[in-house]
């Protein structure tokens, strides 16, 4: 179509994608292209606001690396990742599920570990955390053979692949369920921690005067062939950034009922102190056991 006038650009476009084959790719890139003319017709975007909206879609693939996604920072930020999320997993899905973000720290060669073991690969000083866990059916069973990865930061708030200071895979941890359906680890208390404000996603939270913070917690990644793959942040309960957590990911049903035991003696007789316990129950549905594409792949060299 030659374009005669503003309003014919949207429908020369949609024509153009009428001969897509697949119909759900037909579906969404439709979709799309309506969605995006009419948020630039709503904001009558101006010429300047679209050569900075380009450099900021830029940006977030520069920022994109091996051991750092910009990219899906980006989405939590928004929202977007919470909302496909709690879409994807049942009608209750924020008060009853164990689904939630993926996150940007995923990596999918952890260290087998037997159950009961270590998240410890170098000395990271800090509470002990004792954690044990079950993965069952709907019908309440016990899943045995599930595969579950486990992440979370430090308590100086820095996930391994942030850290060079850290070991590699220090902190993560791939379990395998037990006949019972169980499986348990060791680490320590992680904390909450700051993201990363020195790109697209610092831009935007600066630009509505938001912090930066996320709420403690560990991530965990079921998957068992056969069911839909699972997965999940169970967060601190005492962490102050619960109700106003940056990315959006805090969900009744995952605020952990974390126990402190200062005076019992803990499951390791090398834990002097005060240690802390929790618990928590991961529901499997049948379904589509895909692995997600991981978000990074390697273990940051330097700070910055």
């Amino acid at each position: 179509m030659i374009i005669e006038n503003l309003d014919q650009v949207t429908q020369a476009v949609l024509d153009e994608t009428k001969r897509t084959p697949d119909a759900r790719t037909r579906e969404i890139i439709q979709c799309l292209v309506r969605h995006l003319h009419g948020f630039v017709r709503e904001i009558q975007m101006t010429e300047k606001e679209f050569d900075q909206a380009i450099g900021y879609v830029a940006a977030l693939g520069q920022l994109t690396t091996e051991s750092h996604n910009e990219v899906r920072l980006m989405c939590g930020s928004l929202g977007v990742s919470t909302l496909v999320c709690l879409m994807n997993n049942g009608s209750n899905a924020a008060t009853e599920t164990s689904a939630n973000l993926l996150g940007p720290f995923w990596r999918t060669d952890s260290p087998r570990t037997e159950n009961g073991g270590s998240l410890l690969r170098s000395a990271t000083p800090g509470p002990a955390l004792f954690f044990k866990g079950w993965v069952r059916d709907q019908q309440g069973k016990p899943v045995a053979g599930a595969e579950v990865d486990v992440w979370h930061a430090s308590p100086v708030g820095l996930y391994e692949s942030q850290d060079p200071e850290q070991a590699e895979m220090n902190l993560r941890g791939k379990f395998t369920t037990g006949a019972n359906g169980e499986f348990s680890f060791r680490s320590i208390k992680p904390s909450g921690y700051p993201i990363p404000l020195n790109g697209p996603v610092g831009a935007l939270l600066n630009a509505q005067k938001r912090h930066n913070m996320r709420p403690a917690h560990v991530h965990f990644l079921v998957y068992k062939p056969g069911y839909k793959t699972v997965t999940s942040q169970v967060y601190s309960p005492d962490d102050p950034h619960l109700e106003t957590d940056a990315q959006f990911g805090v969900t009744r049903a995952l605020i952990a009922r974390y126990v402190v035991h200062e005076n019992e003696p803990a499951p390791a007789p090398d834990v002097k102190g005060a240690w802390y316990s929790f618990e928590h129950t991961f529901v499997l549905q049948p379904g589509d056991s895909y692995l997600p594409k991981p978000p990074i792949s390697k273990k940051a060299t330097a700070r910055g």
